[in-house]
């Protein structure tokens, strides 16, 4: 986990002085990472939405929101909680939905404002996009820096976000998760809160935003390992400064095909050229560690892959062996339906040979998890797959058992009807609603255990570190999805050329990109 940076102490903040007036602040957040190469639209059954006081209902304690509320609270703040609208990524959102949450959240906003307002701090993620609209954070917050000319408004961001014109112009400030995976989401809350606190307290910042034209996959960039550790280690360092507030590498989003693709390096400071200087200086740094960038776990094609762990297996090596379905990632917005490695798994020779069944989680089908409902111990032939993305698989029929079944299991997201399905040596975990895969709790409340298997392939990329604090060995199939790994295998059509790495003789100059 990160260390806190920027010297924002709460602590530092008199709140008997500054504070002994309540100030009202306005929370809102919207929360989702939008794949624009996953067909799925994402909508009203596929997002949480939460009203006032239930923005903080049952918040996990790794959550930017929690971060705020206790930052804010602990300054004797008022909160005034509006809406908090966020999703498991997945495809683009429906704009219809979209706009009907946005303009929830104005009202609410517009209701308060005539109680006074005197700042705003939301939760983002930064690479929210629209289905026949564009981006989502820009406009959003455009609308409501026109209700709020005049009050400070501070919002956290996920490491993934993809700066924008609108977003840079319509807020005072921003910092992102320096952890990837993202086990500092409430530090990150908190650190908003903290700059917000700055300002209230009448003192000076300013940013300044710098592109740098990369598209960097999100398993190359892990903070765990070189070179994205070593980057966020320099840039702590000197967030520690005196006068900087906040710093943030900013990774964007591969894997939407958008006119604003691009990584980023975005700074708060209290006098505008140290914003400068720093952010000048740190997208510098980006540029040229960018063919630094590699997988850090051992990577191959499919098969390779799974010959290779059944190699391990059949000599003895320590289990269970993991192998991640790196293309088809729902945690990074794919559909979570593509059938390519499970058929693999399944045709395999050595599959039968397993001790253990081997476990795979899993495919999003509503229709099949939902034909095995009150269907545990039955045998029957099953179809399930490719519902959504017929491009890249096929549905799969096959026979077998249901093994457990839960309705409205609720350990990610939205509640959702889950079932264990085995079928040749395999079990395979179904989910009626596009869940992740992040955790061991689905697989153990199914009732099976990681730990005690000899093979589990999962739809991941790098593993979380649940699973990874199990995985004897870690491997990542280079399968197909919407979340290929090999980028220059994607059809973009609207990221702006020319960016790295598909086109690798770029030259790039970080002054001409700085916006201020």
């Amino acid at each position: 986990m990160r260390a806190s940076g920027s010297g924002l102490s709460l602590g530092l903040i008199s709140m008997e002085r500054e504070f002994r007036m309540k100030k009202r602040i306005l929370l809102a957040a919207m929360h989702h990472e939008s794949n624009s190469f996953n067909p799925i639209i994402a909508g009203e059954n596929d997002f949480r939405v939460r009203v006032g006081e239930e923005m903080f209902r049952d918040l996990p304690h790794n959550n930017a929101v929690r971060g705020i509320r206790e930052t804010l609270e602990a300054a004797g703040c008022e909160l005034v909680p509006t809406r908090s609208v966020s999703a498991v990524p997945n495809g683009e959102v429906d704009k219809a939905f979209f706009l009907k949450e946005k303009a929830a959240i104005l009202e609410q906003a517009r209701q308060e404002k005539e109680k006074g307002i005197d700042g705003l701090c939301l939760a983002l993620h930064g690479s929210m996009r629209v289905h026949d609209f564009g981006e989502a954070e820009g406009p959003f917050l455009e609308e409501v820096r026109a209700l709020f000319p005049h009050t400070p408004i501070y919002a956290s961001l996920d490491t993934h976000s993809t700066m924008t014109a609108k977003m840079a112009r319509n807020a005072d400030g921003f910092v992102a998760y320096k952890c990837a995976p993202h086990t500092d989401q409430y530090e990150t809350g908190a650190h908003a809160a903290k700059m917000l606190l700055h300002a209230l307290e009448g003192k000076p910042a300013c940013h300044a935003w710098v592109k740098v034209p990369l598209l960097i996959a999100g398993e190359q960039s892990s903070s765990l390992v070189s070179p994205m550790k070593d980057l966020q280690a320099e840039l702590q360092k000197r967030e520690a400064a005196q006068g900087i507030l906040a710093s943030s590498y900013l990774m964007g989003f591969p894997w939407s095909d958008n006119p604003e693709s691009s990584a980023g390096v975005y700074v708060v400071a209290e006098d505008q050229e140290q914003a400068n200087e720093e952010a000048l200086y740190l997208a510098d740094l980006l540029w040229k560690t960018r063919k630094k960038f590699c997988f850090q776990t051992e990577t191959y094609e499919p098969k390779k892959a799974l010959d290779l762990a059944f190699e391990a297996i059949a000599r003895g090596d320590r289990t269970p062996i993991y192998i991640s379905d790196s293309g088809d990632n729902p945690t990074a917005g794919s559909s979570s339906d593509v059938t390519g490695l499970l058929a693999l798994l399944l045709n395999h020779p050595e599959t039968a040979k397993l001790k253990v069944p081997a476990l795979f989680g899993g495919i999003y089908d509503p229709r099949a998890t939902l034909a095995l409902k009150g269907k545990v111990g039955e045998e029957m032939e099953l179809t399930f797959g490719a519902g959504f993305d017929r491009k890249n698989s096929q549905p799969l029929t096959c026979r077998g058992q249901c093994m457990a079944y839960i309705s409205d299991w609720t350990g990610f997201g939205h509640p959702s009807d889950v079932a264990l399905f085995r079928t040749g040596n395999v079990d395979i975990i179904l989910a009626e609603k596009h869940i992740g895969y992040t955790g061991t709790k689905l697989f153990l409340d199914l009732g099976r255990d990681p730990a005690r298997a000899e093979l589990v392939l999962v739809k991941l990329g790098y593993l979380t570190p649940e699973h990874s604090a199990i995985a004897a060995r870690s491997i990542m199939a280079l399968s197909q999805g919407s979340t290929n790994e090999a980028l220059a295998t994607l059809p973009y059509k609207l990221v702006p050329r020319p960016i790295y790495p598909l086109d690798p003789e770029l030259s790039y100059k970080a002054e001409e990109h700085l916006q201020a």
